[in-house]
């Protein structure tokens, strides 16, 4: 049984590595452990580069708190001009997979705040009402009515992480 480190403790984040775990491994060959750890980066990541320093970095921190595992399994959200996305990183102890995910444009309103300095999940808490969007369905999830949620757009993201993992020509 895989031990699956997970450099969070969201439960939006956690729900999309089970599943993307269950899709390559099979449900019940692995066991997911939450870590709490820091990106190194803004609470509110902006740009490309600084949201894929956050994920490598929750993974080298998680590597760090947790260095028997199998797997590291690391998820940032950022902003990069007007659109809201995140990337994956995933590592085990002799390979990296990753992957970024799609995104959403997001509106005016919501970008405004974030140039004031507050963070996304921030912005949809005050429009929402729900201080938990965040660790729920996410802005992809509101401004889809349900659709597509944080989840599942992660859970995609996570799918494409993990082919190197489990596609033999990547390991040449």
């Amino acid at each position: 049984m895989y031990h699956v480190v997970a450099a969070t403790t969201n439960p939006a984040k956690i729900k999309a590595i089970q599943l993307a775990f269950d899709d390559v491994f099979g449900a019940g060959q692995y066991r997911i452990e939450p870590v709490d750890v820091a990106s190194g980066v803004s609470l509110q990541p902006i740009g490309n580069h600084e949201t894929r320093t956050g994920s490598r970095q929750r993974v080298m921190e998680a590597r760090q708190v947790r260095p028997e595992a199998d797997f590291w399994v690391g998820v940032e959200a950022g902003i990069e001009e007007n659109m809201t996305f995140a990337w994956m990183t995933i590592e085990n102890p002799y390979i990296r997979g990753e992957s970024r995910s799609a995104s959403l444009m997001l509106p005016e309103v919501i970008l405004q705040g974030i140039r004031d300095g507050r963070e996304l999940g921030c912005e949809m808490a005050a429009i929402t009402g729900n201080a938990e969007v965040k660790r729920q369905g996410g802005a992809i999830g509101v401004f889809t009515d349900g659709r597509l949620s944080r989840t599942s757009v992660y859970h995609q993201a996570l799918l494409l992480a993990l082919v190197p993992f489990h596609n033999a020509i990547y390991q040449q």
